[in-house]
């Protein structure tokens, strides 16, 4: 990767054409009718490769690689970088490096696709996708100079990037000590503003290659794919990977658990089930009773513009006020269950863990569900790819075993990490399994979620 840099920016290029195209062409394109298919119609194209291949394999990517989709492919990483080395080049302001960032962009990212249906329609893609490159384009000219400050702190999908990178068998491994004994050398460009000698784990860092070899004492090496978590996850971490630009630390723990359980497993379980999920339709039916013998009308009123609420008359899908106001509730009723109960129990086992309530604690034993959460955001994007490959005629009796297969994966290497990390504080068997049983509450209560919506429902 070193070696061959040329190479790697126009590989870049390349996809960020590829990525225009797939947002722009579907625009002039009428939308698919029941003939259509993946391979006659460009919508239908763009749509599986947005959502049926390239996010699904995307967040794989991060767990078997790192996030080397980051440093080698992302076409908006690449754009905001390229704008920055030709823009302002301004100090990065106190509000952008605000710890909360990937939780909220995640959050309200999330939302906002659902209410305007991003997985089905052009219009929707580019306002999502195009504006997020957009909005990478606009700070990267304003703040900083050859770097990604947009993919830093303020990219809707760095959180869930971040999290799931922790769990990949490869990382750039820093030795401290060649790094001050080596004379001092021309220094790197780190794109992503990860301070190199201090580096940790492989969080933050985009594994674009360019400081393999650096000072002989970085290269690109493997670990187990529990160490960044168990060892690096819990107190007296620096998480050095993770600091501010200038040197400046930032804990951003409780947002990073936040996004955990009320966002991978909260938010997204919300977007994904309310499509399928017979409360949905017995809320709405009930609370347009309700408006009905009240004679509130204007929730019925459905003339909005497609980049508010889902407007497509001609494919009779329209959504009025009721229903955004519906999809909205559900998503965010979902997200404070699943991500309240989920607290209470990992708060219950790591109270096991020790004496007194440390949020140290907590924290880092909620990071044992990033396997099941990235399982649940795969299979629930996956979704997609199955539903298009079945409209092209294609059995798929695979993909119900496939998926139990995975969360079954996925909910034992959770209760592997939460029984190391409980390694980590107890004094005593009880109290680790304690924990262990808080963590597979809080497992449990996942898998049935998931459970309802391919399996029950």
């Amino acid at each position: 990767m070193h070696a061959h840099g040329r190479a790697i920016r126009t590989t870049q290029w390349i996809i960020v054409l590829v990525y225009v195209a797939l947002m722009v062409l579907p625009l002039i394109a009428p939308l698919p009718d029941r003939h259509a298919r993946i391979l006659n119609h460009i919508t239908l194209f763009a749509q599986f490769m947005f959502w049926g291949i390239w996010w699904p394999f995307v967040l794989l990517s991060m767990v078997l690689f790192g996030r080397i989709w980051c440093g080698v492919l992302c076409p908006e990483g690449a754009l905001s970088e390229f704008v920055s080395r030709h823009g302002r080049g301004g100090a990065i302001p106190r509000w952008i490096r605000w710890g909360g960032w990937p939780f909220v962009a995640f959050a309200g990212t999330t939302i906002y696709g659902q209410l305007v249906s991003v997985y089905q329609y052009p219009g929707a893609v580019l306002v999502v996708l195009g504006g997020s490159t957009v909005a990478a384009m606009i700070v990267g000219y304003l703040y900083g100079r050859d770097k990604r400050v947009w993919c830093k702190y303020l990219c809707p999908v760095n959180g869930v990037f971040n999290l799931l990178s922790r769990l990949a068998p490869v990382h750039m491994k820093v030795d401290a000590a060649a790094y001050v004994a080596s004379p001092r050398t021309q220094g790197v460009n780190c794109a992503p503003l990860v301070p190199l000698r201090h580096m940790v784990g492989a969080s933050d860092c985009h594994v674009c290659g360019r400081c393999e070899g650096y000072r002989g004492a970085i290269a690109l090496s493997p670990r187990s794919p529990t160490e960044e978590v168990v060892m690096f996850g819990g107190p007296g971490e620096q998480a050095l990977s993770g600091q501010a630009h200038g040197g400046i630390h930032h804990n951003n723990s409780g947002w990073y658990s936040a996004l955990i359980a009320f966002g991978m497993l909260g938010l997204a379980m919300g977007a994904f089930h309310w499509t399928a999920s017979p409360w949905f339709v017995a809320a709405k039916i009930g609370a347009a009773q309700w408006l009905a013998e009240h004679d509130i009308a204007w929730m019925f009123r459905d003339d909005i513009p497609w980049f508010i609420l889902t407007h497509y008359p001609d494919q009779n899908d329209v959504f009025n006020w009721l229903d955004g106001a519906l999809i909205l509730g559900y998503i965010l009723a979902t997200a404070l269950v699943m991500g309240g109960a989920i607290s209470l129990t990992i708060g219950a086992g790591s109270r096991l863990l020790g004496k007194g309530w440390t949020a140290a604690r907590y924290h880092h034993l909620m990071q044992s569900l990033i396997p099941i959460g990235g399982c649940g955001l795969f299979i629930g994007l996956s979704a997609s790819t199955v539903t298009l490959l079945r409209s092209e005629g294609l059995r798929m009796a695979w993909v119900p075993t496939t998926r139990m297969a995975m969360l079954a994966g996925a909910t034992a290497w959770s209760c592997w990490l939460a029984w190391r990390i409980s390694g980590r504080y107890a004094h005593s068997l009880f109290a680790r399994v304690g924990a262990l049983a808080g963590v597979v509450a809080a497992l449990a209560l996942v898998n049935y979620a998931w459970a309802l919506m391919f399996w029950i429902w």
